[in-house]
């Protein structure tokens, strides 16, 4: 999973002049979502304030989810407070050039990405441009019981 501190990314967008054509936070999201399509991992973009009144184009977006902290808290308190929730942060990438973030995630065991090197990992990814292959269900489910009791028997381990 990978948490970004979305004002952040797009400040750090901003600094550079390669990607004038960035310049929002709608044009961020979508590109993002290429991105997490490509990688196929999950991601959540936060930020700052309540965000704008029509959000519907923010709906078309399925991956990053995409979250407006509201008027009484800060993207950075929302990262902090989904760190501390976490039940595996060490899966969790944090990316912030906030050192209160990065000092939030190193607490955590979580891995953190100042978010110019972060966009610099999409930029090349957006550049190869070919999906990787997801890995098999398989993988996470385990051995069906027919299957366990095969490679007992292989084994000489069935009882």
């Amino acid at each position: 999973m990978t948490i970004i501190d979305g004002d952040n990314l797009l400040w750090a967008l901003r600094q550079t002049l390669e990607e004038r054509e960035i310049t929002t936070e709608l044009e961020l999201c979508r590109a993002l979502s290429r991105y997490f399509a490509l990688t196929g991992e999950p991601g959540q973009v936060i930020f700052d304030g309540a965000g704008p009144s029509d959000r519907s184009a923010f709906d078309q977006i399925a991956d990053p989810e995409i979250i407006f902290a509201g008027f009484n808290r800060d993207a950075d308190s929302v990262i902090e407070e989904r760190l501390k929730v976490s039940t595996s942060p060490r899966r969790v990438t944090v990316v912030s050039s906030d050192r209160r973030l990065r000092k939030a995630a190193a607490l955590r065991k979580a891995a953190a990405m100042k978010s110019e090197d972060f966009w610099e990992q999409v930029r090349r990814e957006l550049k190869r441009g070919k999906p990787r292959k997801p890995e098999p269900q398989e993988k996470r489910e385990g051995l069906s019981e027919s299957e366990t009791d095969k490679w007992l028997e292989a084994f000489g381990l069935d009882q």
